[in-house]
């Protein structure tokens, strides 16, 4: 017996290591992470542990997309970004921190700034898509303990957490005010949710990336980075450094503004990337029909992020409810932007009678892209075609059913 009970110690002693190396890791390490250090090795160990066990690949999936956001959030902050506040230039409403000391931008490094942003976006959203549609999936996340690190010096701080930095955006920048507690349990849905956001973000980089902006970057960057010796600095930047703040808080922001537009002329020098930005758009419809299909069939109501008509309550984040009207319209948005990636309707141009423009065409043959000949029409005309044009009342239908808070805030929140 002595022997027997020996025996049995040691497998039980070489069983136990194997149990613990095999258990599932805690996402709270990933989201609760005081240090970038610390997050940084809880995130490899998630995505260690992704490829057998959905859990891991959820929380590892979203880890990946939010260090995506603190990539492009420390680039912008090593050069001095001020952000405009606006929403003509989504990509760049992170609230970054000042800097004192920003360091010199060029050309190329700010295009390698958004080419890293959106490979992480990818590489998120391929982890996110090999969860399964049928996985169990219950992530509580307390937004006010996690967080990213915005101003480069290796911490996340109450200051960078996520309901912070929701809170100043919808301040439009400013941080001060008490931060308002948010608390989520993340679901399979919100997976779908998160990786169409994924989608809608590479698109907006690759459109970028798909051509050629210098003449832009070198002729009103300034404007967003003051003091990281862009070509007119010298010349065209107040030497205080000119007001933070909004896009048209000054004289010569405004001023800027106005040369950036006519500067958005920009010549196609990797077609592949805006071709795949269509692509990337016409994924985020298909993740979005997903997100409400995994939705409708919830039958709890705990914390959600996004609530069904089922789930009733007050969200907490937008203080709305979600009806049935909400859903039907914005599953009819979907059908009718995915028809205009398509081709099999077109985009209607306030100049042009009794055709449209294809807006699959200007994706998968892409043109120089010239703002401002787009909206009085010269630029647009080798897409123009015969065929069923999208009315301005078939929009209006739509947006009615969006009621006073209105389609926007609706469509940023659905996805």
């Amino acid at each position: 017996m002595r022997h027997f009970s020996l025996l049995l110690a040691s497998a039980l002693g070489l069983l136990l290591p194997l149990a613990s190396a095999t258990a599932a890791p805690d996402p709270a390490a990933l989201f609760e992470a005081k240090t970038v250090a610390e997050r940084n090795a809880a995130l490899a160990t998630l995505e260690a542990a992704a490829p057998g066990d959905p859990a891991s690949a959820y929380a590892a999936g979203a880890g990946e997309f939010f260090t995506a956001l603190e990539i492009l959030a420390s680039g912008l902050h090593r050069h001095g970004f001020e952000s405009p506040q606006s929403f003509m230039l989504p990509l760049m409403r992170l609230p970054v921190p000042d800097n004192p000391n920003p360091e010199p931008l060029t050309y190329e490094e700010f295009r390698a700034i958004l080419v890293a942003f959106r490979d992480r976006l990818e590489k998120s959203a391929a982890t996110l898509g090999s969860v399964p549609a049928n996985a169990d999936i219950g992530m509580v996340l307390d937004l006010t303990r996690a967080g990213i690190d915005l101003n480069e010096d290796g911490n996340i701080a109450p200051d960078e957490s996520f309901a912070a930095i929701i809170a100043a955006l919808s301040r439009n920048g400013a941080s001060d005010g008490p931060v308002p507690s948010l608390t989520f349990r993340f679901d399979r849905a919100d997976g779908y949710w998160l990786q169409g956001y994924a989608e809608f973000l590479m698109a907006q980089a690759d459109f970028w990336l798909a051509h050629d902006f210098r003449n832009m970057f070198d002729g009103s960057f300034h404007m967003l980075f003051p003091r990281a010796k862009l070509p007119l600095q010298d010349a065209l930047v107040p030497l205080d450094g000119g007001s933070s703040g909004g896009m048209l808080a000054s004289e010569w922001r405004i001023a800027d503004f106005v040369s950036l537009v006519h500067l958005v002329n920009w010549q196609v020098v990797e077609p592949e990337r805006r071709q795949a930005a269509r692509r990337h758009l016409l994924e985020m419809i298909r993740l979005s029909r997903e997100d409400w299909k995994a939705i409708r069939a919830e039958t709890d109501n705990d914390r959600e992020w996004l609530p069904g008509p089922q789930q009733k309550g007050e969200n907490p984040l937008t203080g709305l409810e979600v009806g049935e009207e909400q859903v039907q319209a914005w599953l009819a948005t979907l059908t009718m932007a995915e028809d205009l990636l398509e081709g099999r309707v077109l985009l209607p141009h306030f100049r042009i009678t009794g055709k449209g423009i294809n807006m699959k065409r200007f994706f998968d043959e892409p043109r120089p892209f010239d703002l401002v000949l787009s909206i009085t029409g010269p630029a647009i005309t080798p897409y123009l075609e015969s065929g069923k044009i999208l009315s301005s009342d078939d929009f209006d239908q739509i947006q009615r059913e969006f009621g006073g808070a209105g389609f926007l805030t609706f469509a940023l929140w659905f996805n």
